[in-house]
């Protein structure tokens, strides 16, 4: 590896362009989505636009992950950024809520290259102790691109059009290529081994079935078959020369408690992000405007919390971090739950999505530099990738089983007409609706969402609980 023929300051620049793009596509859509769903239709598709993209990048984490390891972190890192920005003009060009939630899914094949191997990079050309520090400066800029989403995407729901919302990200990843072609140098030794392609199709299906059976695609009978194949999923890895997901490594306690705690930090968070827009324009009546307003002090809180544990990481170790980040996120996660009722003030909800973030930025950076220092940098690859699948693959899951109880309470309403629920998140809020099918609507969405809210909070929850078992002194791994 050739870190000091690496130009280190414009590689990171280009890491936190990636980043940034990354960014501004996850705010952007959560609060431009009930204005989508206004125009489009297909409130059915609705969880669909966000699982989509998440499926796909679920499935192609732990594989990219295990390429950048065998072929190097620059061509993978190149080959997803490409990919997310043709499905990113394929959505800004979608003119049906079908091909939207498909192109979302060539997105997310990109991103599942883009966020394990960014992540990667950064524990290449860093030490330990510049790595913290790194990883949090890192997060600012998620946190301001996260501000600058929202306000942007209103704006641009606002006064032009949802599609040029997609069309953002094109100058930002061009960008971040021509310069990790120019900047980023690696000597790598490729190893010609062969790829677990049983793996990944296994896995894949296993994936699907569970996502169509948690999200009321399918009956529950389909949960059966999915876990066959997860068992098989086992014992193929088992046997592989080269698994996707090596299962010696969840022996570690370290990466198995990360695996855990991100599986359900990954649901809590997603499943925020992607249900409190829809509170606020479904049920208070509110804008897009008032959706960004909801969810920006979140990408505010976590940048804030996460310089300050960048920097005192290495001096306190990995735990406090992580019990006091994932107990931040519990509290939050319980007050929506209690507190999301009609007529709550907008501002109520940015207060406790802003607890929310500040929460994330403790937890998030010292779960994947945990995980980072406990293995070598042959491996170090498909560690950073088999947790952020984890933690991916827990927000795939809650959000389609979400978005299965939602589409059930609002198909429980009598008499309800195609597309009602769609004009419900228009523009009008569904003001030429009749009054008395509008209030049922209204109790339906509300009364889904309250549901739904209550299991975020109990991932949360679960999510302490394994931060709790989190070792107390891991230091002694960061020597590695």
């Amino acid at each position: 590896m050739a870190a000091t023929k690496t130009h280190r300051p414009l590689t990171l620049t280009a890491l936190i362009l990636s980043m940034f793009m990354s960014a501004m596509e996850m705010t952007v859509v959560s609060t431009a989505m009930p204005t989508i769903v206004g125009d489009l239709g297909g409130i059915h598709l609705y969880s669909w636009v966000f699982t989509g993209y998440l499926l796909s990048s679920t499935v192609m984490v732990p594989i990219f992950g295990k390429l950048a390891d065998l072929y190097g972190r620059k061509p993978i890192l190149l080959l997803g950024m490409a990919v997310f920005l043709i499905g990113s003009i394929g959505c800004g060009l979608s003119n049906a809520m079908l091909p939207l939630v498909l192109f979302r899914a060539v997105q997310g094949i990109g991103a599942g290259a883009m966020q394990p191997i960014v992540m990667t990079v950064i524990g290449d050309i860093y030490t330990l102790e510049e790595r913290a520090k790194v990883q949090g400066a890192i997060s600012g800029i998620w946190g301001f691109a996260g501000l600058v989403g929202p306000i942007v995407g209103s704006v641009i729901v606002e006064f032009l059009s949802w599609h040029w919302i997609f069309f953002i990200n094109v100058p930002f990843g061009l960008a971040a290529i021509v310069l990790l072609v120019r900047y980023l140098h690696e000597e790598v030794e490729k190893r010609e081994e062969p790829l677990d392609y049983l793996g990944a199709a296994v896995l894949s299906c296993a994936i699907l079935l569970l996502l169509a059976a948690t999200s009321g695609v399918l009956d529950a009978w389909a949960l059966l078959p999915a876990a066959v194949l997860v068992a098989l999923f086992l014992v193929v890895e088992k046997r592989a020369a080269e698994p996707m997901l090596p299962l010696d490594l969840f022996t570690d306690k370290v990466i198995g408690l990360a695996s855990a705690a991100g599986t359900l930090l990954g649901a809590a968070m997603l499943a925020t992000t992607t249900y409190v827009p829809l509170f606020v324009q479904g049920v208070l009546g509110g804008s897009p405007a008032d959706a960004a307003g909801a969810i920006t002090p979140m990408v505010l809180g976590w940048p804030l919390s996460s310089l300050i544990a960048g920097r005192l990481l290495p001096r306190f170790g990995f735990r406090p971090f992580v019990v006091l980040g994932m107990g931040l996120n519990a509290a939050a996660a319980v007050a929506l739950a209690l507190l999301l009722e009609p007529g709550l003030p907008v501002r109520v909800v940015g207060a406790l999505t802003f607890l929310f973030g500040l929460g994330m930025g403790f937890a998030n950076p010292a779960l994947i530099i945990a995980v980072q220092t406990a293995v070598d940098w042959k491996r170090r690859g498909v560690a950073t990738a088999s947790t952020m699948f984890f933690r991916t693959i827990g927000g795939t899951l809650a959000v389609g089983a979400l978005g299965g109880i939602l589409v059930g309470a609002i198909g429980d309403v009598p008499g309800v007409p195609p597309g009602a629920a769609d004009e419900l998140l228009g523009p009008a809020h569904g003001a030429q609706l009749p009054a008395s099918l509008l209030r049922l609507l209204s109790a339906a969405l509300a009364s889904g969402l309250h549901t739904n809210f209550i299991l975020i909070a109990a991932f949360a929850c679960l999510a302490l609980a394994f931060g709790l078992l989190f070792p107390r002194d891991i230091r002694a791994a960061a020597r590695t």
